[in-house]
Protein backbone atom coordinates (compact mmCIF):
# COMPACT_ATOMS: atom_id res chain seq x y z
CA UNK A 1 0.00 0.00 0.00
CA UNK A 2 1.43 3.56 -0.91
CA UNK A 3 1.72 5.84 1.59
CA UNK A 4 0.94 8.96 -0.15
CA UNK A 5 -2.06 7.90 -2.67
CA UNK A 6 -3.34 4.69 -0.92
CA UNK A 7 -3.22 2.59 -4.02
CA UNK A 8 -2.46 -1.06 -3.36
CA UNK A 9 -1.46 -1.26 -7.04
CA UNK A 10 1.01 1.67 -6.26
CA UNK A 11 3.84 0.29 -3.92
CA UNK A 12 7.06 2.33 -4.54
CA UNK A 13 10.25 1.20 -2.07
CA UNK A 14 11.01 3.88 0.88
CA UNK A 15 12.72 6.34 -0.55
CA UNK A 16 15.75 5.88 1.48
CA UNK A 17 18.68 5.89 -1.15
CA UNK A 18 18.13 8.32 -4.05
CA UNK A 19 21.11 7.28 -5.50
CA UNK A 20 20.44 4.09 -5.65
CA UNK A 21 17.22 4.52 -7.04
CA UNK A 22 19.28 6.92 -9.79
CA UNK A 23 21.08 3.58 -10.37
CA UNK A 24 18.11 1.00 -10.78
CA UNK A 25 16.62 3.45 -13.24
CA UNK A 26 20.10 3.38 -15.56
CA UNK A 27 19.83 -0.30 -15.48
CA UNK A 28 18.18 -3.46 -16.96
CA UNK A 29 17.71 -2.49 -20.70
CA UNK A 30 15.88 -5.69 -21.10
CA UNK A 31 12.94 -4.01 -19.42
CA UNK A 32 12.42 -3.08 -22.94
CA UNK A 33 12.88 -5.34 -24.83
CA UNK A 34 12.07 -4.29 -28.60
CA UNK A 35 9.96 -7.49 -30.03
CA UNK A 36 7.49 -7.19 -27.04
CA UNK A 37 7.44 -3.40 -27.58
CA UNK A 38 6.47 -3.66 -31.32
CA UNK A 39 3.77 -6.01 -30.87
CA UNK A 40 2.04 -4.25 -27.69
CA UNK A 41 1.59 -1.29 -28.90
CA UNK A 42 -0.33 -0.92 -32.30
CA UNK A 43 1.16 2.95 -33.09
CA UNK A 44 4.42 2.44 -32.72
CA UNK A 45 5.66 1.93 -36.14
CA UNK A 46 7.68 0.00 -38.32
CA UNK A 47 10.82 0.04 -37.21
CA UNK A 48 13.90 1.70 -39.88
CA UNK A 49 15.03 -1.07 -41.92
CA UNK A 50 18.54 0.24 -41.20
CA UNK A 51 17.86 0.25 -37.36
CA UNK A 52 19.61 -3.68 -36.92
CA UNK A 53 23.19 -2.18 -38.12
CA UNK A 54 23.04 0.97 -36.40
CA UNK A 55 26.84 0.77 -35.04
CA UNK A 56 26.99 1.22 -31.01
CA UNK A 57 30.29 3.03 -30.79
CA UNK A 58 30.85 6.13 -29.34
CA UNK A 59 34.31 6.80 -30.10
CA UNK A 60 34.21 9.31 -33.38
CA UNK A 61 32.89 9.43 -36.18
CA UNK A 62 34.03 7.82 -39.88
CA UNK A 63 30.39 8.71 -41.43
CA UNK A 64 29.92 12.51 -43.04
CA UNK A 65 26.42 14.28 -41.53
CA UNK A 66 23.57 12.53 -42.04
CA UNK A 67 24.81 9.21 -44.11
CA UNK A 68 23.54 6.89 -41.90
CA UNK A 69 22.71 5.71 -37.74
CA UNK A 70 26.91 4.96 -37.30
CA UNK A 71 28.04 7.36 -34.98
CA UNK A 72 27.21 10.47 -36.17
CA UNK A 73 27.15 13.51 -36.33
CA UNK A 74 23.69 13.95 -37.85
CA UNK A 75 21.67 15.96 -39.94
CA UNK A 76 18.13 16.07 -38.96
CA UNK A 77 15.13 17.40 -40.71
CA UNK A 78 13.37 19.59 -38.33
CA UNK A 79 10.44 22.27 -38.16
CA UNK A 80 11.04 25.46 -36.86
CA UNK A 81 10.13 29.68 -36.60
CA UNK A 82 12.85 31.67 -36.98
CA UNK A 83 11.96 34.78 -35.36
CA UNK A 84 9.01 35.61 -33.10
CA UNK A 85 6.49 36.33 -35.63
CA UNK A 86 7.23 33.51 -38.44
CA UNK A 87 5.38 30.95 -39.45
CA UNK A 88 6.80 27.10 -38.71
CA UNK A 89 8.78 25.88 -41.89
CA UNK A 90 10.92 23.00 -42.40
CA UNK A 91 14.56 22.77 -42.23
CA UNK A 92 17.67 20.98 -40.92
CA UNK A 93 19.90 20.98 -37.90
CA UNK A 94 22.71 19.06 -36.73
CA UNK A 95 22.59 16.66 -33.87
CA UNK A 96 26.14 15.51 -32.68
CA UNK A 97 27.82 12.95 -32.77
CA UNK A 98 27.33 10.17 -29.86
CA UNK A 99 29.54 10.55 -27.08
CA UNK A 100 29.89 6.70 -24.65
CA UNK A 101 26.59 7.36 -22.83
CA UNK A 102 24.17 9.02 -25.93
CA UNK A 103 21.10 7.68 -27.15
CA UNK A 104 20.21 7.96 -30.60
CA UNK A 105 16.30 8.42 -31.01
CA UNK A 106 14.20 8.65 -33.92
CA UNK A 107 11.36 10.62 -33.61
CA UNK A 108 7.88 8.81 -33.82
CA UNK A 109 5.72 11.37 -31.91
CA UNK A 110 5.68 15.03 -29.74
CA UNK A 111 3.52 16.92 -28.09
CA UNK A 112 2.57 20.60 -28.40
CA UNK A 113 3.49 22.18 -25.02
CA UNK A 114 1.86 25.88 -24.23
CA UNK A 115 5.84 26.55 -23.17
CA UNK A 116 6.52 25.42 -26.66
CA UNK A 117 4.38 28.65 -28.09
CA UNK A 118 5.51 30.94 -25.85
CA UNK A 119 8.95 30.39 -26.66
CA UNK A 120 8.56 30.41 -30.90
CA UNK A 121 6.96 33.24 -30.01
CA UNK A 122 9.28 34.65 -27.66
CA UNK A 123 6.76 35.70 -24.80
CA UNK A 124 9.07 34.81 -22.21
CA UNK A 125 12.12 37.37 -23.81
CA UNK A 126 12.47 39.31 -20.23
CA UNK A 127 13.65 36.21 -18.40
CA UNK A 128 13.83 33.06 -21.16
CA UNK A 129 14.75 35.35 -24.36
CA UNK A 130 14.60 32.62 -27.45
CA UNK A 131 17.40 32.15 -29.96
CA UNK A 132 16.47 31.82 -33.43
CA UNK A 133 15.60 29.52 -35.41
CA UNK A 134 13.85 27.92 -32.49
CA UNK A 135 12.71 23.99 -32.97
CA UNK A 136 10.56 23.46 -29.69
CA UNK A 137 8.88 20.20 -28.87
CA UNK A 138 9.78 18.26 -25.26
CA UNK A 139 7.69 15.97 -25.12
CA UNK A 140 8.99 13.53 -27.26
CA UNK A 141 8.81 9.17 -27.84
CA UNK A 142 10.99 7.77 -30.47
CA UNK A 143 12.71 4.58 -31.54
CA UNK A 144 16.34 3.86 -30.42
CA UNK A 145 18.19 4.01 -33.61
CA UNK A 146 21.93 3.76 -32.15
CA UNK A 147 23.40 3.74 -28.80
CA UNK A 148 27.04 4.47 -27.74
CA UNK A 149 29.57 2.44 -26.40
CA UNK A 150 28.45 2.88 -22.59
CA UNK A 151 24.88 2.92 -22.68
CA UNK A 152 23.46 -0.01 -20.85
CA UNK A 153 20.11 1.27 -20.71
CA UNK A 154 18.65 1.12 -24.44
CA UNK A 155 19.37 -0.78 -27.18
CA UNK A 156 18.66 -0.74 -30.82
CA UNK A 157 14.88 -1.17 -31.32
CA UNK A 158 14.00 -0.12 -27.51
CA UNK A 159 11.15 2.56 -27.10
CA UNK A 160 12.34 5.97 -25.26
CA UNK A 161 11.32 8.95 -24.52
CA UNK A 162 12.80 12.77 -23.70
CA UNK A 163 10.54 15.16 -21.57
CA UNK A 164 12.19 18.76 -21.06
CA UNK A 165 15.87 17.97 -19.92
CA UNK A 166 18.33 16.85 -21.59
CA UNK A 167 21.66 17.22 -19.28
CA UNK A 168 22.45 18.78 -15.89
CA UNK A 169 25.85 18.26 -13.95
CA UNK A 170 24.40 15.24 -11.92
CA UNK A 171 26.81 16.31 -9.12
CA UNK A 172 25.52 19.04 -7.33
CA UNK A 173 22.85 18.30 -4.04
CA UNK A 174 19.66 18.52 -6.32
CA UNK A 175 20.77 16.17 -8.77
CA UNK A 176 22.10 13.94 -6.37
CA UNK A 177 18.84 14.22 -4.78
CA UNK A 178 16.92 13.48 -7.94
CA UNK A 179 15.78 16.90 -8.99
CA UNK A 180 17.82 17.98 -12.01
CA UNK A 181 15.11 20.56 -12.90
CA UNK A 182 16.77 22.64 -9.73
CA UNK A 183 20.33 21.66 -10.88
CA UNK A 184 22.93 24.38 -9.15
CA UNK A 185 24.59 24.61 -12.82
CA UNK A 186 21.58 24.96 -14.70
CA UNK A 187 19.84 22.03 -16.19
CA UNK A 188 20.15 22.25 -19.97
CA UNK A 189 16.62 21.94 -21.29
CA UNK A 190 15.46 20.30 -24.58
CA UNK A 191 14.92 23.38 -26.56
CA UNK A 192 16.05 26.95 -26.14
CA UNK A 193 19.09 26.19 -23.99
CA UNK A 194 22.88 26.94 -24.30
CA UNK A 195 23.82 23.87 -26.01
CA UNK A 196 27.38 22.91 -24.36
CA UNK A 197 28.67 20.71 -27.16
CA UNK A 198 27.63 22.16 -30.49
CA UNK A 199 27.09 25.71 -29.03
CA UNK A 200 24.13 27.98 -30.23
CA UNK A 201 20.68 26.78 -28.49
CA UNK A 202 19.35 23.62 -28.37
CA UNK A 203 16.67 21.70 -30.70
CA UNK A 204 13.71 20.17 -29.41
CA UNK A 205 11.30 17.18 -30.56
CA UNK A 206 9.81 18.74 -33.49
CA UNK A 207 12.16 16.84 -35.77
CA UNK A 208 13.12 13.89 -36.97
CA UNK A 209 15.83 12.71 -34.63
CA UNK A 210 18.30 13.58 -31.35
CA UNK A 211 20.50 12.73 -29.17
CA UNK A 212 20.63 12.30 -25.65
CA UNK A 213 22.28 11.08 -22.52
CA UNK A 214 21.00 7.62 -21.41
CA UNK A 215 20.21 8.97 -18.44
CA UNK A 216 17.89 11.53 -19.65
CA UNK A 217 15.94 8.92 -21.84
CA UNK A 218 13.00 7.28 -20.14
CA UNK A 219 12.24 3.93 -20.89
CA UNK A 220 8.79 3.66 -22.32
CA UNK A 221 6.93 -0.05 -21.20
CA UNK A 222 5.65 -2.43 -23.40
CA UNK A 223 2.02 -1.82 -24.01
CA UNK A 224 2.36 2.18 -23.82
CA UNK A 225 -0.12 3.66 -25.92
CA UNK A 226 2.56 5.67 -27.75
CA UNK A 227 1.42 8.91 -28.95
CA UNK A 228 -1.04 9.22 -26.07
CA UNK A 229 1.82 8.91 -23.77
CA UNK A 230 3.65 11.38 -25.15
CA UNK A 231 2.15 14.33 -22.88
CA UNK A 232 2.76 13.09 -19.63
CA UNK A 233 6.85 13.51 -20.15
CA UNK A 234 5.44 16.92 -19.58
CA UNK A 235 2.27 17.66 -18.51
CA UNK A 236 2.31 14.31 -16.15
CA UNK A 237 5.08 15.33 -14.21
CA UNK A 238 3.96 18.51 -14.03
CA UNK A 239 1.16 17.50 -12.40
CA UNK A 240 2.49 14.40 -10.59
CA UNK A 241 5.23 15.98 -8.53
CA UNK A 242 2.88 18.98 -6.48
CA UNK A 243 0.70 15.47 -5.60
CA UNK A 244 4.00 13.59 -4.50
CA UNK A 245 5.62 16.45 -2.90
CA UNK A 246 2.41 17.57 -1.05
CA UNK A 247 1.21 14.05 -0.29
CA UNK A 248 -2.07 13.90 -1.83
CA UNK A 249 -3.74 11.02 -0.06
CA UNK A 250 -7.25 9.68 -0.65
CA UNK A 251 -9.96 11.06 0.54
CA UNK A 252 -8.21 14.64 0.39
CA UNK A 253 -9.97 17.52 -1.41
CA UNK A 254 -8.31 19.25 -4.51
CA UNK A 255 -8.68 21.43 -6.82
CA UNK A 256 -7.36 21.86 -10.66
CA UNK A 257 -7.59 25.53 -11.79
CA UNK A 258 -7.65 25.35 -15.37
CA UNK A 259 -8.83 22.31 -17.72
CA UNK A 260 -6.28 21.69 -20.73
CA UNK A 261 -3.29 20.24 -21.95
CA UNK A 262 -2.33 19.73 -18.02
CA UNK A 263 -5.28 20.24 -16.03
CA UNK A 264 -7.13 17.10 -18.01
CA UNK A 265 -3.93 15.35 -17.13
CA UNK A 266 -3.45 16.53 -13.24
CA UNK A 267 -7.79 15.42 -12.98
CA UNK A 268 -6.97 11.92 -14.01
CA UNK A 269 -4.01 11.75 -11.68
CA UNK A 270 -5.69 12.73 -8.49
CA UNK A 271 -8.82 10.22 -9.22
CA UNK A 272 -6.33 7.72 -10.01
CA UNK A 273 -5.28 8.92 -6.27
CA UNK A 274 -8.77 8.53 -5.07
CA UNK A 275 -8.85 11.97 -3.94
CA UNK A 276 -12.38 14.05 -4.30
CA UNK A 277 -11.24 16.64 -7.76
CA UNK A 278 -12.60 19.86 -8.25
CA UNK A 279 -11.96 21.45 -11.87
CA UNK A 280 -12.60 25.10 -11.83
CA UNK A 281 -12.68 26.47 -15.28
CA UNK A 282 -13.77 30.08 -17.72
CA UNK A 283 -15.23 27.87 -20.50
CA UNK A 284 -18.52 26.36 -19.62
CA UNK A 285 -18.18 23.94 -22.32
CA UNK A 286 -15.58 22.19 -20.41
CA UNK A 287 -17.53 21.09 -17.29
CA UNK A 288 -19.56 18.02 -19.06
CA UNK A 289 -15.73 16.77 -19.37
CA UNK A 290 -14.55 17.51 -16.32
CA UNK A 291 -17.44 15.26 -14.88
CA UNK A 292 -15.82 12.91 -17.81
CA UNK A 293 -12.61 13.03 -16.51
CA UNK A 294 -13.45 11.80 -12.93
CA UNK A 295 -14.56 15.10 -10.95
CA UNK A 296 -17.18 15.19 -8.52
CA UNK A 297 -17.63 18.79 -9.37
CA UNK A 298 -17.09 21.62 -12.12
CA UNK A 299 -16.99 25.16 -11.62
CA UNK A 300 -17.47 28.34 -13.54
CA UNK A 301 -14.84 31.32 -12.06
CA UNK A 302 -17.74 33.31 -12.45
CA UNK A 303 -19.83 30.89 -10.32
CA UNK A 304 -19.43 33.59 -7.23
CA UNK A 305 -22.18 31.22 -5.14
CA UNK A 306 -20.18 28.05 -5.45
CA UNK A 307 -16.91 30.17 -4.75
CA UNK A 308 -18.39 31.23 -1.89
CA UNK A 309 -19.76 27.86 -0.85
CA UNK A 310 -16.43 26.24 -1.44
CA UNK A 311 -14.14 28.36 1.04
CA UNK A 312 -11.65 26.30 3.25
CA UNK A 313 -12.71 23.64 1.22
CA UNK A 314 -9.83 22.00 -0.29
CA UNK A 315 -6.31 20.44 0.68
CA UNK A 316 -4.42 21.20 -2.04
CA UNK A 317 -4.99 23.50 -4.90
CA UNK A 318 -3.24 22.85 -8.24
CA UNK A 319 -3.19 25.94 -10.85
CA UNK A 320 -2.34 25.08 -14.57
CA UNK A 321 -3.50 28.44 -16.07
CA UNK A 322 -0.49 29.32 -18.53
CA UNK A 323 -0.92 33.05 -18.01
CA UNK A 324 -1.20 35.05 -14.28
CA UNK A 325 -4.51 36.01 -13.00
CA UNK A 326 -5.87 37.39 -9.68
CA UNK A 327 -5.47 34.46 -7.32
CA UNK A 328 -6.72 35.03 -3.98
CA UNK A 329 -10.46 34.03 -5.24
CA UNK A 330 -8.70 30.63 -4.82
CA UNK A 331 -6.63 31.23 -2.30
CA UNK A 332 -9.68 31.91 -0.16
CA UNK A 333 -10.46 28.36 -1.03
CA UNK A 334 -8.14 26.48 0.83
CA UNK A 335 -8.27 24.80 4.43
CA UNK A 336 -5.99 25.96 7.09
CA UNK A 337 -2.30 24.92 6.50
CA UNK A 338 -3.17 24.49 2.96
CA UNK A 339 -0.90 25.70 -0.19
CA UNK A 340 -1.66 26.27 -3.74
CA UNK A 341 0.75 25.47 -6.53
CA UNK A 342 1.48 27.27 -9.28
CA UNK A 343 2.50 25.16 -12.40
CA UNK A 344 1.36 27.20 -15.01
CA UNK A 345 1.93 30.89 -14.95
CA UNK A 346 5.79 31.92 -15.43
CA UNK A 347 5.31 35.63 -15.31
CA UNK A 348 4.56 37.85 -12.10
CA UNK A 349 1.69 36.02 -9.74
CA UNK A 350 -1.60 38.54 -9.36
CA UNK A 351 -4.16 39.69 -6.97
CA UNK A 352 -2.35 37.95 -4.07
CA UNK A 353 -3.56 39.26 -0.14
CA UNK A 354 -0.79 39.11 2.21
CA UNK A 355 -3.59 39.52 5.08
CA UNK A 356 -5.56 37.16 3.30
CA UNK A 357 -2.38 34.27 3.28
CA UNK A 358 -1.32 34.97 7.15
CA UNK A 359 -4.70 34.50 8.52
CA UNK A 360 -5.06 30.97 6.95
CA UNK A 361 -1.24 30.47 7.46
CA UNK A 362 -1.60 29.38 3.67
CA UNK A 363 0.86 29.34 0.92
CA UNK A 364 1.15 29.99 -2.60
CA UNK A 365 4.27 27.69 -4.06
CA UNK A 366 5.66 26.46 -7.58
CA UNK A 367 6.64 23.60 -9.11
CA UNK A 368 8.28 22.96 -12.32
CA UNK A 369 8.42 19.41 -13.97
CA UNK A 370 10.28 16.95 -12.19
CA UNK A 371 13.06 14.52 -12.28
CA UNK A 372 14.10 12.35 -14.19
CA UNK A 373 13.25 9.34 -11.70
CA UNK A 374 9.74 10.84 -10.86
CA UNK A 375 9.47 10.91 -14.75
CA UNK A 376 9.94 7.25 -15.17
CA UNK A 377 7.67 7.41 -11.78
CA UNK A 378 4.65 8.63 -13.43
CA UNK A 379 5.29 7.10 -16.51
CA UNK A 380 5.11 3.46 -14.98
CA UNK A 381 2.61 4.97 -12.81
CA UNK A 382 0.31 6.11 -15.75
CA UNK A 383 0.85 2.92 -18.43
CA UNK A 384 -0.44 0.70 -15.21
CA UNK A 385 -3.12 2.21 -15.11
CA UNK A 386 -4.23 3.06 -18.41
CA UNK A 387 -3.69 6.88 -18.02
CA UNK A 388 -3.10 8.90 -20.96
CA UNK A 389 -3.49 11.83 -22.50
CA UNK A 390 -6.80 12.90 -24.78
CA UNK A 391 -5.13 13.86 -27.75
CA UNK A 392 -5.68 15.01 -31.52
CA UNK A 393 -3.07 13.66 -34.20
CA UNK A 394 -1.61 16.13 -36.81
CA UNK A 395 1.68 16.90 -39.28
CA UNK A 396 4.18 19.27 -38.88
CA UNK A 397 2.79 21.09 -41.17
CA UNK A 398 -0.30 22.22 -38.98
CA UNK A 399 1.58 23.28 -36.08
CA UNK A 400 0.93 27.21 -37.11
CA UNK A 401 -2.45 25.91 -37.06
CA UNK A 402 -2.35 24.08 -33.62
CA UNK A 403 -0.92 26.58 -32.06
CA UNK A 404 -3.60 29.28 -33.01
CA UNK A 405 -6.15 26.55 -31.75
CA UNK A 406 -4.85 26.06 -28.55
CA UNK A 407 -4.45 30.14 -27.97
CA UNK A 408 -8.70 29.60 -28.77
CA UNK A 409 -9.24 26.18 -26.24
CA UNK A 410 -9.99 24.77 -29.17
CA UNK A 411 -8.41 21.82 -28.20
CA UNK A 412 -9.23 18.35 -26.49
CA UNK A 413 -6.55 18.39 -24.88
CA UNK A 414 -3.27 18.17 -26.37
CA UNK A 415 -2.12 18.34 -29.66
CA UNK A 416 0.54 15.56 -31.11
CA UNK A 417 2.40 15.70 -33.95
CA UNK A 418 2.95 12.71 -35.91
CA UNK A 419 6.44 13.34 -37.06
CA UNK A 420 6.69 10.62 -40.03
CA UNK A 421 3.33 12.02 -41.60
CA UNK A 422 5.48 14.63 -43.72
CA UNK A 423 7.97 12.17 -44.79
CA UNK A 424 4.86 10.11 -46.45
CA UNK A 425 3.54 12.83 -47.98
CA UNK A 426 6.82 14.32 -49.30
CA UNK A 427 6.38 17.56 -47.74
Amino acid sequence: MCRQCNDSAHNPEEQSLLKERRHMLMAGAAMAAAPLLAAASPNAGAAPANAASAAPGGGGSKNAPGSGPGSGPYLARAWGVAGAGSAFAPLQIRRRALQPNDVLLEILYCGVCHSDIHTARDEWHAVMPTTYPSVPGHEVIGRVAAVGSAVSKFKVGDIGGVGCMVNSCLKCEACEGDREQNCAEGATFTYNSPDPTLGGATYGGYSDKMVVPQHFVIRIPPGADLAATAPLLCAGVTTFSPMQHWNLKSGQRVGVIGLGGLGHIAVKLAVARKAEVTVFSTTPGKLADARRLGAKEAVLWSDAEAMKRLARHFDLLISTVPQAYPMQQFINLLKLDATLVNVGAMDNLQGINGMGLVFGRNSVAGSVIGGIAETQEVIDFCTARGIKADIEMIRPDQIDMAYERVMKKDVRYRFVIDMAANKQRNI
